[in-house]
């Protein structure tokens, strides 16, 4: 088939969730079909991976996606008028549409695929075309999961106000899709709830490439605490302020000779305020290479608060042959046995305790290191996670005759 993948971000390098889930997709899309794809970029050194994206591509186009605080604030207020979410607005782009439309012009595609939800306005207009849109999230729990999370004050009543329009979005938009694809049962049944068909969904995890992930050689003295994740996401910024503040002092007490590594692209001014804070946490921003975190790394925290969908960092953590200790939601979506894969708390207290099992008995974190790797190969691999997408492809062309 001749397929159209759309992208909110170039996946590629590989280096946040969206895009490893992303990648991966591509790469066994690719090796069945031709692709050709259409991504934004934010800015001329993200293009960089153009090339390495044309090993798997027939062609990739780009297109500039520009944000600020003024834009934000503009394409705020014209959601209010319209009652459009605010994240639907402010990555509605005449470039993105003018960019499809001229690759339409001189290409017939069997099926456009829309990566993450704020990709469907961009299908949704094209006609004599499959259309599959691939939903990272149900997207209205991460808002409302926030909103319940939120003090009373103008950022709760913005985000009431968001959760409920992409609730109504969500199920809208899905109504004009052949296929859905969602990453755990849990999100199917929240789009589900949002006014999507039943009857039109696949369940596929997200995959990682084990063979590129192979487990890290820890110092067998490491005592870090590491956590990864793209620290402008807001449920990350939640999460690493909650286990800083409330759980970390409470480590330290039991285990004074730890530090916390804050790994992951773009920080917020609180954040990065944590080092003055407490001079065992370090906030390193983006790193290209994690080797070095990694090998001094004892566990790795999922501290999330709100969430949807999976966290990729749980299955690159496995891979990495890592011990996790992670919230309730924070493993949400991916049927893990905790106590077996991994250690789950949600109290201070309680994270914090588990934290220390793991830093003070080795066995333990042996175990939960094999465990990890172990189920990650068998059930998350791409090789393997995948193959569902070719039933479903197999399926919109089928249901056409």
């Amino acid at each position: 088939m001749n397929v159209l993948l759309l992208t909110q971000v170039l996946p590629y390098p590989p280096d946040s969730g969206p895009k490893i889930k992303t990648f991966n997709v591509l790469k066994y899309l690719a090796a069945r079909h031709q692709v050709s794809l259409v991504s934004f970029v934010r800015s001329a050194a993200e293009a960089d991976g153009v090339p390495e994206l044309l090993r798997f591509c027939r062609e990739v186009h780009t297109v500039p996606l520009r944000r600020s605080a003024l834009r934000d604030g503009w394409h705020f207020a014209r959601s209010l008028l319209t009652r459009q979410p605010f994240i639907i607005a402010r990555d509605e782009n005449r470039e993105m549409h003018a960019a499809i439309a001229a690759l339409l012009a001189r290409e017939r595609f069997d099926v456009v695929h829309a990566d993450q939800l704020n990709m469907a306005q961009y299908a949704l207009p094209l006609r004599d075309v499959h259309k599959v849109l691939d939903a990272h999230n149900a997207v209205w729990t991460i808002f409302e999961q926030m909103w319940r999370n939120a003090q009373p004050g103008p950022r709760k009543w913005a985000l009431g106000l968001e959760w409920r329009r992409l609730k109504r979005y969500e199920g809208q938009a899905g109504q004009r899709f052949d296929a859905i694809l969602a990453v755990s049962e849990e999100d199917r049944q929240a789009l589900i709830a949002a006014g999507c068909p039943a009857s039109r969904f696949a369940v596929i995890p997200i995959a990682v490439d084990t063979q590129a992930t192979p487990p890290v050689q820890r110092d067998p003295q490491a005592q870090a605490i590491l956590h990864v994740g793209t620290m402008y996401w807001p449920p990350n910024i939640e999460g690493v302020l909650w286990f800083a503040r409330q759980v970390y002092p409470l480590i330290r007490r039991a285990a004074p000779q730890t530090e916390f590594y804050v790994v992951g692209a773009r920080p917020p001014a609180e954040i990065v305020a944590l080092e003055r804070e407490d001079p065992a946490i370090h906030v390193i921003g983006y790193a290209a290479d994690l080797e070095p975190y990694l090998r001094r790394s004892a566990v790795f925290v999922v501290p999330v608060q709100a969430g949807s969908g999976m966290r990729v960092k749980i299955l690159t953590a496995w891979a990495w042959g890592i011990p996790i200790v992670s919230t309730t939601v924070g493993y949400a979506g991916i049927p893990a046995l905790p106590g077996h894969h991994l250690l789950v708390a949600d109290t201070p207290a309680d994270f914090a305790a588990a934290v220390v099992r793991v830093l003070q008995d080795g066995d333990l974190a042996a175990g939960l290191s094999a465990n990890g790797r172990r189920y990650v190969e068998e059930r998350f691999d791409w090789q393997v996670a995948c193959r569902e997408l070719d039933r479903v492809y197999a399926g919109v062309i089928e249901h056409e005759r």
